[in-house]
């Protein structure tokens, strides 16, 4: 595998401030790559608390997501505190200094139909900052049809959106996200980028295993269904904060809502993230006098 200080070009770090997003090719090596393969089928057959079917259609095809297992789930902490994910996301964010927040998978059986809906996730976290990052690794082939898919330039656009209850699809509600409740003139309707696809440039990308697609928190995304009938996806994802990031107790919910296991460690609204649920990863050398 490269150096990952040559892997991410002064390209890649421009697409991701200007377009939100950049797709990095083979920086994860296929060792790293079989580890999360086999820590996601122990996933799948033991679910955390956390575990929810998003989908199940009248075929019995499954879209199933899963977060914050990586303390439990020993291959997703290997890959957590030892692969060069951390230095991939503190170079594409381009910060001196990179905590890890959370882990998720999303797993969609053969042939699925099911399409994640549009919106941003930062907006549902328990933290508030530009210098964020998620990333998307597809632990199968994945055609541009079926990945993930970015509303170039979205992360940038400085509105504030009521966003999808994902409670209404898990039918859990734990999952439920109010934004109904805020009294904010500035907080606006979330656009329609499904059904006016041809007023926005909407980025994807076919996609291999130990290919990231690596994308601003605040950046708009959704989609990664329409499977053909022979293809799955597995995907593993990782969150990532950077140098401006404080913790941030949103009234109308959160999802994860980390609020309850932040305060019982000791941090509070304003905080930078850390502790054992979110360990620094990378930190940049200072430079030689």
């Amino acid at each position: 595998m490269p150096d990952i200080a040559d892997a991410i070009t002064h390209q890649h770090i421009i697409d991701f401030a200007t377009d939100g997003v950049a797709c990095l090719r083979q920086v994860i090596s296929p060792d790293w790559i079989e580890t999360l393969r086999a820590g996601i089928e122990k996933n799948i057959a033991e679910p955390s608390t956390r575990g929810r079917v998003w989908n199940k259609d009248e075929f019995g095809r499954v879209t199933f997501y899963d977060s914050q297992v990586w303390r439990d789930i020993a291959e997703y902490r290997d890959f957590v505190e030892n692969s060069p994910m951390a230095e991939v996301a503190a170079r594409i964010m381009d910060v001196d200094v990179v905590n890890f927040f959370f882990d998720a998978i999303f797993t969609r059986s053969t042939g699925s139909q099911f399409r994640t809906p549009f919106h941003q996730d930062e907006p549902y976290w328990s933290v508030e900052g530009f210098n964020t990052c998620s990333a998307w690794i597809p632990l199968v082939p994945v055609e541009r049809r079926s990945a993930l898919e970015f509303v170039k330039g979205s992360h940038a656009w400085g509105h504030r959106y009521a966003q999808t209850n994902f409670g209404a699809l898990t039918g859990d509600e734990r999952d439920r996200v109010t934004y109904e409740q805020i009294d904010d003139e500035e907080l606006k309707p979330f656009p329609d980028i499904e059904g006016n696809r041809d007023d926005y440039e909407i980025l994807s990308w076919d996609m291999e295993p130990g290919d990231v697609a690596i994308f601003n928190a605040r950046m708009i995304h959704g989609g990664s269904g329409l499977l053909r009938d022979d293809r799955d996806l597995k995907v593993f994802n990782t969150q990532w904060l950077g140098d401006d990031v404080k913790i941030l107790f949103r009234s109308e919910g959160m999802d994860p809502d980390h609020s309850q296991v932040m305060t019982e460690q000791g941090l509070k609204p304003g905080d930078r993230v850390s502790g054992p649920l979110y360990p620094e990863l990378w930190r940049r050398e200072p430079v030689s006098a």
